[in-house]
């Protein structure tokens, strides 16, 4: 029975990695909210020679957060709602809270603080799931790199900036 369970998810298992996806999604609504123009913010930012062309955040980002919500449904069908998807929900919330911090509110410092949490709580999670499922933890791979890159892009931008 359990084999069968595992080759044919249930609906539920379904309503579920909805949830992750609505999850994800509700992450990268409140970055869209929180400024009206990203690309024309960004574009109006002293940058270093390295920064990436703004056009490349939205086809990045989709894809990362896909990956993202995929990891977290792996691990629930693994264990459910275990103590795993907690760092797994701590970096959603940090992720949630960069774009209103280093675009809304302008806090480039601040939006660094959060990054390097974010950083942080991305690894916890990788070696959560890593624990669980090795694909789940393999799919967070990408995104940590990107946020190991945003990260050194936050402070270069903070640093040109300020004053």
């Amino acid at each position: 029975m359990t084999a069968n369970l595992v080759r044919h998810p249930s609906a539920r298992q379904w309503w579920v990695l909805a949830g992750f996806v609505a999850a994800v999604t509700v992450v990268a609504v409140v970055g869209a909210l929180a400024v009206a123009q990203p690309a024309d913010d960004y574009a109006a930012l002293a940058r270093p020679g390295w920064a990436p062309p703004s056009w490349l955040f939205g086809p990045v980002w989709t894809l990362l957060y896909a990956m993202i919500a995929l990891a977290g449904w792996l691990v629930w069908r693994a264990v459910g709602w275990g103590p795993q998807l907690v760092p797994y929900a701590v970096q959603l919330v940090l992720n949630a809270a960069w774009t209103p911090l280093f675009f809304g509110a302008g806090q480039r410092g601040v939006a660094l603080v959060d990054i390097v949490a974010l950083w942080v709580a991305v690894g916890v999670t990788v070696l959560a799931f890593r624990k669980v499922s090795t694909a789940a933890a393999w799919l967070l791979v990408p995104y940590w790199l990107w946020v190991t890159f945003a990260t050194a892009l936050n402070f270069s931008i903070w640093q040109l900036n300020q004053g």
